[in-house]
């Protein structure tokens, strides 16, 4: 339905964005987060239209994607807030002090917006992370235009969101090319999106195949740029001997709404869980298998997505020592994804490197280790994570530091008697972890705080107050926090 851009119209788009980004900079922060609302107005405004859309293209059911239309729209008014409070820009102010031997200059610093960001659509989310998601929210925060290249399996959803933002765009007297978008299925479109000069930021969600390759792309550029990929993540789980003790068939019945929550299509979705061979594991594993074998299979989002699901599955199954635990009783249809679960040991799990890798569906590998040692040597030979769980009690947790402290360095979020799915949208939300979970753990792509992987710092040296950006004056006319001479305030200097 719609044609690949041509190198020639990806040029045009970026001068476009490159002249709008001038302009858009200095919008107020006021002005940027009215735009953020205006397109959440409009997303609401698509009406029953758009949810059919996305229902016809992604598979996912009515009440999901209502649901998610909600949370995006939920990222713009609730990041137009963050953007209107100006936390984000880290405002720091150190006055002059003559009296100094040398004299101290006054110097004051805040973040500034990189340029015009592109942003990749996410096949798993066709709303919260791909056109209007929260890597755009976050960068028109920022004070960047956006580029959004659709994700081919809901191109027309994507391009109703994108006519949405046009539109309120067009409302709120935005520069032209302040948001712009585009189609394309094949790496050459991604690639000249990311090596453009006019590119300062890119943001991407989905595969480690995907996000690694514009990751290289924008390394090997002239001027290299950050790219903020976020590329999906095993989600370990933890189960400790006394927490599993006490409600091992409790957490069993919950991990299995877990791993098959939206057919296994979550990046937070638990695919790998530890536990200590004996009795107690047993148990959770025969629980987790009856649950499984109840769950019917379902549609996944698109016929490659469902592809890849049976035949990574079925690779992880084919390797020595790994058992088939239960599959789902009922045969699926075309396209269906089958909730399994399997299990290995600790020592199959330390010497195969395709145990570790994420199967992306409704799919867990349970790993049986000897002791609490083998299990600490299988955490230490864990890539990043985007989160890891504990099942523990307080004790659990008191009296194993060692394998506790070695847990959090490989993730992002750290859970304890939870799930991983769900990944609320608040300022304390981190959604990002040590690589390949994502290229820059320093960063989240969920909650206001990301509006911070678009934007630099730029410190003003004697500068007169009155041409110093309003965020930096003396008088503090936005009323917003600072850090004056060490102190946060929100006082006149």
């Amino acid at each position: 339905m719609f044609k690949d851009a041509t190198s020639q119209e990806i040029d045009q788009v970026l001068n476009t964005s490159w002249q709008a980004f001038h302009q858009y900079r200095k919008y107020s922060l006021k002005d940027r987060a009215q735009f953020m609302r205006s397109i959440a107005a409009e997303l609401e405004n698509a009406g029953d239209e758009l949810i059919q859309t996305a229902m016809r293209e992604s598979n996912l059911p009515e009440a999901r994607l209502r649901g998610e239309r909600a949370r995006t729209m939920f990222q713009l008014t609730s990041y137009a807030d963050a953007c209107e409070r100006g936390e984000w820009l880290e405002a720091r102010i150190d006055t002059a002090n003559s009296t100094k031997t040398p004299p101290k200059p006054d110097i004051r610093k805040m973040l500034i917006p990189l340029g015009p960001v592109v942003v990749f659509g996410a096949s798993n989310f066709p709303f919260a992370y791909s056109t209007a998601g929260g890597d755009t929210a976050c960068a028109l925060a920022a004070g960047c235009p956006v580029i959004v290249k659709a994700h081919p399996a809901h191109a027309q959803t994507s391009e109703m969101v994108a006519q949405a933002i046009l539109k309120a765009a067009a409302k709120c007297n935005m520069p032209n090319g302040v948001f712009a978008h585009v189609h394309g299925a094949s790496q050459e479109v991604g690639k000249a999106l990311v090596t453009h000069p006019h590119t300062k930021a890119v943001g991407f969600t989905g595969s480690y195949l995907g996000g690694k390759a514009l990751f290289d792309w924008a390394n090997q550029r002239k001027e290299p740029i950050p790219v903020f990929s976020e590329m999906g993540s095993v989600n370990p789980v933890f189960l400790f001997p006394e927490k599993l003790k006490q409600s091992a068939v409790e957490v069993a019945k919950q991990y299995a709404g877990s791993i098959t929550l939206g057919v296994g299509q979550f990046c937070t979705n638990p695919g790998l869980i530890f536990g200590i061979d004996g009795d107690d594991l047993q148990q959770f594993i025969d629980t987790l298998g009856s649950e499984i074998k109840a769950v019917n299979p379902g549609t996944m989002l698109h016929p490659g997505i469902a592809k890849n699901y049976l035949e990574n599955k079925n690779k992880a199954l084919a390797q020595a020592q790994v058992q088939t635990i239960a599959e789902s009783n009922t045969q699926p249809a075309a396209n269906q994804g089958v909730p399994t679960i399997a299990s290995a040991t600790g020592e199959a799990f330390l010497n195969n490197p395709v145990l570790h890798q994420e199967v992306f569906g409704p799919y867990s590998l349970v790993i049986r280790c000897k002791d609490l040692n083998e299990l600490l040597e299988v955490v230490r030979h864990l890539e990043g994570q985007l989160t890891a769980t504990l099942m523990a009690t307080d004790n659990d947790i008191i009296n194993n530091d060692d394998l506790v402290e070695a847990v959090k360095n490989i993730c992002g979020r750290f859970i304890v008697n939870g799930v991983p799915t769900g990944v609320e949208v608040c300022l304390s939300m981190h959604h990002g972890g040590p690589f390949p979970a994502t290229t820059d753990s320093r960063f989240t792509s969920v909650g206001a705080d990301g509006i911070k992987r678009f934007a630099r710092p730029m410190a003003y040296q004697n500068w007169s107050d009155s041409l110093l950006p309003d965020e930096l004056k003396n008088g503090n006319p936005l009323g917003i926090w600072r850090t004056v001479n060490d102190v946060l305030t929100k006082d006149k200097i």
